[in-house]
């Protein structure tokens, strides 16, 4: 299994992208999964590119953006398309977005039909760019549930749609994560791996709460502290050396609880001499 971190995860960091390659490289990680305003943020600077990562032993698995389904079609094809050349700078196969903004149930037929179309819109533009588009499993989203999942799937009915499978998420929806693996396996395109103390601390993770600088982060726990069981899901994973996944922290201690999980998670931890961080410049 190839093992990303997330840019997201210093949002509220001033840490460059070159002192993060030579951490990521120097700690085990194989890849750094790109949060779009990010990719957006160093789009100025050509010399920021997948050759220039390639460099430092990594890649980019995946551009992660919030692509606007519900505001007007040439705007969501114009901010798709502007993903998707960011997405090929990088040379990342996928481009990761949300089914809407409201929960499978609370989502009428006509709404849930509306969106599969606009889905089915991306899915043909970045097809035809040779990438996948990557719908998260997602409380508040019309992927709330395996079996919301599996409808959207059948909705959309395009090859090129693809699942971020968040562990946490589908176990939060009330599913198996290793009964709902065993289901979409055809449809996984990446997972999403991060814990939590108890089911009365998911709310930390709405996104109110995860954007704001002085937001809350207790109930946030590295990988193998938490109520989802991890060493159950990931020796699944063990049958597909294939597979991609990020560690998605967001809590506090960034370097150290990245560097603990992916430790703990083993496997190809190639380990260089851990680097001096050197002055820190904006992302």
């Amino acid at each position: 299994m190839k093992i990303s971190l997330c840019t997201i995860t210093f949002r509220h960091h001033l840490v460059s992208l070159e002192d993060l390659a030579v951490w990521a490289r120097a700690n085990g990680f194989q890849g750094i999964e790109l949060w779009g305003a990010h990719a957006r943020n160093m789009a100025h600077d050509p010399s920021r590119n997948a050759t220039w990562l390639a460099g430092f032993g990594l890649s980019v698995p995946m551009l992660s953006d919030y692509l606007p389904l519900d505001g007007d079609a040439d705007d969501l094809m114009r901010k798709t398309a502007d993903l998707c050349r960011l997405a090929q700078r990088w040379r990342a196969g996928k481009i990761r977005t949300f089914a809407g903004g409201t929960g499978s149930r609370e989502t009428s037929a006509a709404r849930q039909a509306f969106i599969a179309d606009r889905l089915r819109m991306i899915c043909d533009h970045a097809a035809g760019h040779g990438l996948s588009l990557l719908v998260e499993t997602h409380p508040g989203t019309l992927a709330d549930s395996l079996a919301a999942t599996r409808a959207l799937i059948r909705a959309v009915d395009h090859p090129a749609l693809r699942i971020n499978f968040d562990v946490l998420h589908v176990w939060e929806g009330g599913d198996d994560p290793i009964r709902a693996r065993r289901d979409l396996l055809p449809h996984i395109g990446h997972y999403h791996l991060k814990n939590i103390r108890s089911r009365a601390d998911l709310t930390v993770f709405e996104p109110a709460n995860v954007y704001a600088a002085a937001g809350r982060r207790d109930g946030m726990v590295p990988l193998f502290d938490g109520m989802v069981d991890y060493r159950a899901f990931l020796a699944e994973l063990s049958d597909d050396p294939e597979a991609e996944a990020s560690l998605e922290w967001f809590g506090n201690d960034c370097h150290e609880t990245l560097r603990r999980d992916r430790l703990a998670i083993g496997g190809d931890r190639t380990r260089h001499r851990e680097p001096t961080v050197r002055s820190l410049a904006a992302m």
